[in-house]
């Protein structure tokens, strides 16, 4: 199997940006990945990536939704073990950013940041969609991420 690197040469945040707006509309549905069928967070950015490289990075195990309860970083550790982390205050198109709900808790959301000042979530109860990143979401970054072998 060829490399990640090797498989997303020449491809930018603006590709990314435009995989992940394909996703727009997707109903939320807890642990799914299926584009126009049903999606959380987590499964939004495992459909970029396999839109970008054709596979996953690592096998999917279930979760619940109150998962982040045992306290693991989880989240942000499985992103530093197949992105290229980036600082928060320096993320551009098509990076991957990670929320954190509340100080001193497990982050535990995702979105893909689509313009300086918007990003594309699945959030329970609606579908997939592109939101303002306003300083309640800003001031919430726990990570940003960008996809290894993409530019921007």
């Amino acid at each position: 199997m060829r490399n990640i690197t090797e498989l997303a040469v020449r491809r930018s945040g603006g590709q990314v940006v435009r995989a992940a707006r394909s996703w727009l509309g997707t109903p939320y549905h807890h642990q799914a990945s299926a584009r126009g069928v049903g999606v959380d967070c987590l499964g939004l950015v495992r459909g970029v990536w396999r839109e970008l490289y054709q596979f996953e990075p690592e096998r999917m195990t279930a979760y619940t939704r109150d998962w982040s309860a045992t306290g693991e970083e989880t989240l942000l550790t499985a992103a530093r073990r197949h992105f290229v982390e980036v600082k928060p205050e320096q993320v551009t198109p098509g990076n991957v950013v990670i929320f954190r709900y509340r100080e001193r808790l497990p982050a535990k959301h995702c979105g893909i940041v689509s313009a300086p000042d918007r990003f594309i979530h699945a959030i329970e109860g609606a579908p997939v969609c592109e939101v303002a990143m306003t300083h309640w979401w800003r001031r919430r970054i726990a990570g940003a991420f960008r996809f290894p072998g993409v530019t921007n």
